[in-house]
């Protein structure tokens, strides 16, 4: 019981350090590239979401983005450094960082097709959307 009150004040005070220093909680977490990226994938679903387009897009992205329907309800997972081993489709388009995306599009159902995971390459200071890989539902609940 005392190991969980150290880790909840020590939560506490790491999120209270970021706030005063102006850092956010993700960068405390995922470090100044990972808050970056999750940043970058809630713009990406609010744009996609709203039936705009987004400037985030890589030129040369392969991504099939979808319907707006598809991203309703979806949000930033967490950021991870890619890694070819897991992803043989996106390895060639040299992606730097993956994410997955939580929840689930307004009436999904099983068989429903959904973003599921979103890549980003690194360009310049910031990154943008190489692929998105797409989940199907299996069950619910």
């Amino acid at each position: 019981m005392a190991s969980i009150r150290r880790a909840i004040r020590g939560l506490s005070a790491g999120a209270l350090a970021a706030l005063l220093t102006g850092c956010s909680v993700d960068t405390l977490i995922w470090g100044s590239d990972g808050a970056q990226v999750i940043q970058a994938t809630e713009k990406l679903v609010g744009d996609l979401a709203s039936g705009e387009t987004s400037d985030i897009v890589c030129t040369n992205s392969v991504a099939q983005l979808g319907a707006p329907s598809d991203w309703l309800g979806l949000s930033a997972g967490e950021p991870e450094k890619f890694v070819a081993e897991y992803w043989d489709d996106q390895a060639t388009l040299d992606p730097q960082w993956s994410i997955n995306l939580e929840g689930l599009p307004e009436g999904a159902v099983p068989g429903s097709h959904y973003p599921g995971d979103v890549f980003y390459r690194e360009i310049g200071d910031g990154f943008c959307v190489i692929d998105v890989a797409w989940a199907t539902l299996v069950a619910v609940g």
